[in-house]
């Protein structure tokens, strides 16, 4: 409402200012009063019912403010193009006056919308509701240092992980140290504190203890005074703050405490610098244990000790919910129905002890399996007694106001789901959640800092299997859905019908929903402002979407901030697409469309438009300057011929991924000189395109300071070398630069700035493909570069002095360089490293890469003391005598076609890793093999590949190691033989075993393998192999994982069975040993969690009884069992733990389980199994009812 264009065009268009400001004046009344109403609604449905009105009423303020500005907008940048066009101005007026909305009615609409927020003002008396004064603390029971141990269960690791801290003085953390334990609510870090709280090694340890519960009103002055009445164990009626801290100052005077404040949640400098004043009277090794939600307490109290507690393990946390709901967990021995479901219970508690007691208490002497199975499936926050919901209750209240929006927001994601930062602070954007300060503060910025601040919260976690990316526990997930109202929605099976008309942000996952389905479901609600298909990155499919389901639904819902149609097979969008006035953010990544129309160019709100990995998109419209609220653009991977031209008109882009020139009437490189503020990374292509030398200077990317990762890329050979190497010297970038990348350049020499030491901050250079340069740059000048890539540079002849440059007086030339690859020099003869300047070079080389060098004869660096990794491939004339040597623990990689390997000449250079590819000997291969045993006390990996004469390898001669992986080896027949004598000296410290394509493998050593640490056991193609190794379940006791594929041959299991460790159990193309299947006896595995079974053709029915499965399982796969007609029924009912079904290229399979599948099961993927999908088809295939309520399903 604030913004110039938005006055000037409602004073242009006579808009009554007194209405304006009469609805600001009601906006900041209510907004007063959010944080009063969210507090009361939990307990009034009363004020539950105002709040959702209101928020109905702001957002229909909000659209019709939204409209008005999206006019201004437009009406600036039709007045620019008609101005461009030399038209008369007046006559441009009356053209928007002809067709604008606001015109007539405006005033109306104004009016309604203000009549409801007073309307709801004036109840505020009524409700009690008010903004007055600060939040009121909700009140909780202090917590107090007694404990009930044997309530506790898995903290005991975590117990003796703080006492140690506290037991032992680090040198770093001064006379007072502070131990933050951090966690999300519910998670036991009151419990842990106290269990170290009552630890005898602690009272040993401490003259004074105290405890407090801080809670949330973080009061110095109560804080100090319970402290006094905690050490001294008497009240304390002193009433001045200075008095209290003089006698707290007095008390501690030269003795060992321990504090503890428990359940901290202000992080506010003042306050702790007030409050610790006094404990540094206290004697040195004196502590404080803080608990809390927020890891920005660690800052303000200046402590690195921070323990993040994790969520109990399934087990654990069985036992909790079995005392609570039984007493003992030995009692479900009589209900053995309730076992069943109350594991699934705990399994829904995601390791949270106080979901596990609060769960296991409601149930407490119920023996009704149905009111079991009521709890399993309800809404944790909808069960009567529930304190769950107050306690993580407590995590959004004392948010802040705009963390609160963005909290609320993530309600649409779906469990689990792994989300990246830019996904979010994008989205959080376009419904204007981001609060910018002022002037061009940067909206991602803003955005990181909301995610970090979520995060040091405890309510975001960072992903496990991917750290760029994040998820909720589910806990907090639904704490999000119950915070968000009506107002976001998940479609979930026949949900559709369940949208309220009061929400205004929808969510789905592509693979559950046809796209008649979706846009039938959202075309009901014309209000929505987000319309989100998400999909999970490894479970996503394309599906069909029409272009006319476009054109028929999109004009419906004007309202969407937020639309996406990643992923979809869309050919063609909708020229309707430039009627949604309000859209701030459209997603159209991974489509098949070939172009955009100018109606995309209406957008004015626009600010991310996603466009990468749309391989067909050639064109942008060419009135794609128009767009000037946009401020991120990716286009990575388009096939984009040239930008549109006035890209430079695009003054607020941030993110620009790639521009590309081209031959036609496109932007120049010029157009970059006006984008000042771009961020991250830019690729520039076609760079063969720069006629003019000047438009590379005024690209001004030297001015562009917050650019860190920039590519250059010519796309064909030059006629003038010279031209080239004038348009790169303008080329020269931001010394900020962190990353440079050179493709296909065509001059005889670099520009004077590649290489110079003012580029401070570069980390990392990939120079390709520039084929007529003949020398390489001074890179060596550059003090913090660490990765460094020079690929088919083919007029090099020698590497020298120019390349490492003259670095100032005591520093060594690349002295950060820890990553070197040389690739494709095909004319590089010499690397010469000797004198002065190559002395002492590479002090902290790591990993050195020389591949397809043909030519290269003379001299490496001798000196290379950090050496870990050497890669020599395709260097037929290289010496191995000039082999770096004074390294004793490095991985070696050998590739040769044309030269024996004398694996004699390693033994002076001892590398850790020893891998040779295609392994050829002038010795016999035993007495080859012998040569390498002077490396046997140092090897830890070796890789053996392509050798036709080794016929035994001696595993005894390695007693360090850890890997060995054998391929292609045809005339291998066995690891070598061991006495009983010998078997002890085996392979004690093997981890890793891989044998594979080896036909002639016929045994293991007999007697057994003795392998204690092997973790790994993979064999593949041994075609005549007929036994595994002997008593696997004492001598190889660790084995994790066994994989066996097309072992034709191979009967059994070996006598005792398998180790009791296994847990994952992978047989393919196995005929005779899948055969013998009734004999695997699987339900002796206590920790078998994986199980696939492939390729067979006399298997009709799997499996052949109950007792085959182990209930351990949490993925079953079975994949190219041509002949399978069927799975047992009775086989999956006691699986109560598994979560991902996936059946593959089962042709004949028809018939599953004709009961529903576990409840567990949170995946189910069926993929050509044509007779099995038609019976599996969502809502209309008979066995639809035994899978609907699975949350994953892909049937293809």
């Amino acid at each position: 409402m604030a913004s110039p264009h938005f006055l000037g065009f409602c004073k242009r268009q006579n808009l009554n200012d007194k209405l304006l400001r009469k609805l600001k004046t009601l906006l900041n009344s209510v907004n007063g009063v959010l944080d009063d109403a969210e507090e009361k609604q939990i307990i009034k449905p009363s004020v539950e019912k105002w709040l959702n009105e209101l928020k109905d009423a702001v957002y229909e303020a909000d659209d019709l403010l939204d409209e008005i500005g999206y006019e201004a907008l437009r009406s600036e940048a039709e007045s620019e193009s008609e101005s461009a066009a030399q038209t008369n101005p007046r006559k441009v007026w009356n053209l928007l006056a002809s067709y604008n909305p606001f015109q007539k009615g405006s005033e109306e609409k104004l009016k309604d919308v203000i009549e409801r927020l007073q309307d709801l003002v004036s109840q505020l008396d009524a409700l009690g509701l008010s903004g007055s004064g600060r939040k009121q603390s909700l009140l909780r029971i202090p917590t107090t240092s007694l404990v009930q141990e044997c309530d506790v269960y898995g903290r005991d690791a975590d117990k003796e992980a703080i006492v140690d801290r506290l037991i032992s003085d680090d040198p770093r953390s001064g006379d007072l140290e502070v131990v933050l334990i951090v966690g999300m609510g519910g998670i036991g870090k009151t419990t842990l504190a106290q269990l170290v709280y009552n630890d005898e090694r602690i009272k040993d340890r401490f003259g004074y203890q105290a405890w407090v519960c801080v809670s949330e009103e973080y009061d110095v002055f109560r804080v100090t005074k319970d402290v006094i009445e905690e050490v001294t164990r008497q009240a304390c009626d002193i009433r001045t703050f200075n008095q209290l801290q003089l006698e707290l100052k007095r008390i501690l005077k030269g003795q060992r405490f321990l504090l503890v404040l428990d359940d901290v949640w202000i992080d506010e400098d003042g306050k702790w610098d007030m409050l610790q004043m006094p404990f540094k009277s206290g004697a040195k090794g004196s502590k404080v244990i803080v608990t809390t939600r927020n890891q920005n307490v660690a800052s303000v109290m200046g402590t690195r000790s921070i323990y993040h507690l994790n969520q109990l393990d399934n087990d654990d946390c069985w036992l909790l919910f079995s005392r609570h709901a039984f007493g003992d967990a030995d009692e479900f021995a009589d209900h053995p129905h309730l076992e069943v479901v109350g594991r699934e219970v705990v399994r829904k508690c995601k390791g949270i002890p106080l979901a596990a007691k609060t769960l296991g208490g409601l149930l407490h002497s119920e023996r009704d399996v149905y009111k079991w199975e009521k709890v399993l499936n309800s809404n944790l926050w909808d069960l009567s007694s529930n304190k769950i919901l107050p306690a993580l209750k407590l995590s959004y209240y004392y948010l802040p106001s705009h963390l609160k929006r963005c909290f609320a927001y993530c309600a649409l994601f779906p469990e689990d789901y792994e989300f990246r930062k830019d996904e979010l602070v994008l989205l959080w954007m376009a419904k204007g959640f981001l609060i910018q300060p002022g002037g061009h503060s940067n909206f991602e910025e803003i955005g990181e800092q909301y995610l970090h601040d979520l995060i040091s919260r405890s309510l975001f976690q960072q992903s496990i299997i991917d750290k760029s990316c994040f998820t909720m526990h589910d806990l907090i997930h639904d704490l999000a859905k119950f915070v968000s109202g009506e107002l976001c929605f998940r479609l979930e099976g026949s949900d559709s019908w369940k949208v309220s008309q009061m929400t205004r942000h929808v969510s789905l996952e592509t693979a559950c929903y046809s796209p008649s389905v979706q846009f039938e479901a959202i075309s009901r609600y014309p209000s929505l402002r987000t319309f989100l298909p998400l999909h999970r990155g490894w479970s996503w499919k394309s599906r069909s979407l029409e272009c006319t389901e476009l054109g028929k639904d999109l004009p419906v819902i004007k309202r969407l901030r937020v639309l996406s149609f990643s992923g979809y097979d869309v050919a063609e969008l909708s020229v309707s697409v430039g009627g949604l006035k309000h859209l701030r953010y459209l997603n159209l990544s991974g489509t098949h469309i070939e172009k955009l129309y100018d109606s995309v160019s209406s957008l004015y709100n626009l600010q991310t438009l996603i466009l990468n990995d749309c391989r067909k998109l050639t064109l942008l419209p060419d009135s794609f300057g128009k767009l000037k609220q946009l401020q991120h653009l990716n286009i990575f991977q388009t096939k984009l011929k040239e930008m549109p031209s006035q890209m430079g008109k695009l003054s607020n882009l941030r993110k620009l991924t790639d521009f590309v020139l081209g031959k036609g009437s496109g932007s120049t490189i010029k157009e970059l000189g006006q984008l000042h503020y771009l961020h991250e990374s830019l690729t520039i292509w076609n760079l063969q395109f720069v006629n003019d030398v000047r438009d590379a200077s005024l690209a001004n990317l030297k001015g562009k300071k917050y650019l860190k990762l920039l590519k250059f890329v010519w796309n064909s050979n030059t006629d003038d070398s010279v031209h080239e190497r004038v348009v790169l010297e303008q080329l020269q970038p931001t010394t900020n630069l962190e990353s440079l990348s050179i493709i296909g350049y065509g001059g005889t020499r670099f520009a004077d700035w590649l290489g110079h030491f003012s580029f401070s901050t570069m980390a990392s250079i990939e120079l390709r493909g520039c084929k007529h340069c003949s020398s390489l740059p001074p890179l060596g000048q550059l003090g913090s570069l660490k990765n460094l890539s020079i690929v088919a540079f083919d007029a090099v002849l020698a590497v020298g002095p120019e390349f490492y440059g003259s670095s100032p007086m005591g520093k060594k030339s690349f002295g950060s360089l820890k990553t070197l690859l040389f690739e494709k020099m095909e004319n590089w003869q010499e690397w010469n490293s000797a004198g002065r300047i190559g002395s002492g070079a590479f002090p902290v080389l790591e990993q050195l890469y020389i591949k397809d060098c043909p030519n290269l004869s003379k001299a490496m660096p001798s000196k290379l003391p950090c050496l870990e990794t050497l890669v020599i491939e395709g260097c037929q004339q290289l010496n191995m005598a000039t082999i770096p040597s004074d390294r004793a623990t490095y991985c070696m990689h050998l590739v040769d076609d044309h030269r024996d390997v004398w694996l004699n000449r390693f033994a002076t250079i001892r590398p850790q890793h020893l891998q040779v590819v295609r392994f050829f000997c002038h010795h016999p291969p035993r007495q080859s093999l012998e040569l390498v045993n002077g490396l046997s006390t140092a090897l830890e990996e070796i890789e053996i590949c392509r050798s036709n004469s080794l016929t035994h390898f001696p595993l005894h001669a390695f007693p360090k190691l850890k890997m060995l992986s054998l391929r292609y080896c045809d005339s291998l027949e066995s690891l070598l033989e061991l006495t009983d004598s010998t078997i002890n000296s085996d392979a004690s410290s093997l981890d890793s075993l891989e044998v594979s394509n080896c036909p002639n493998l016929v045994s293991f050593p007999k007697g057994g393998l003795l392998a204690p640490n092997l973790t790994q056991l993979l064999l593949q193609s041994c075609l005549k192999l007929k036994s595994l190794p002997e008593k696997m379940h004492s001598l190889i006791p660790s084995l994790l994982l066994l994989r066996l594929t097309d072992c034709p041959e191979l009967e059994s299991f070996p006598e005792g069975g398998l180790p009791s460790k296994l847990q994952s159990l992978e047989i393919y193309d196995c005929s005779k040993l899948i055969a013998w299947r009734r004999n695997w006896k699987l339900q002796s595995l206590p920790a078998l969690l994986h199980l696939y079974i492939g390729s067979d053709i006399a298997m009709e029915s799997f499996p052949h009884d109950e007792a085959m499965l182990p209930p351990t399982l949490t993925s079953l796969e079975i994949s190219d069992l041509q002949n399978l007609k069927s799975l047992d029924t009775r086989c999956f009912r006691h699986l109560t733990s598994l979560e991902r079904l996936k059946i593959k290229n089962c042709p004949e399979l028809e018939f599953i389980p004709n009961e529903k599948l576990p409840s567990s099961l949170r995946l189910l993927s069926i993929i050509m199994c044509p007779l099995l999908r038609l019976r599996c088809q969502q809502e209309k295939g008979e066995l639809w009812p035994m899978i609907s309520h699975i949350r994953d399903i892909f049937v293809y």
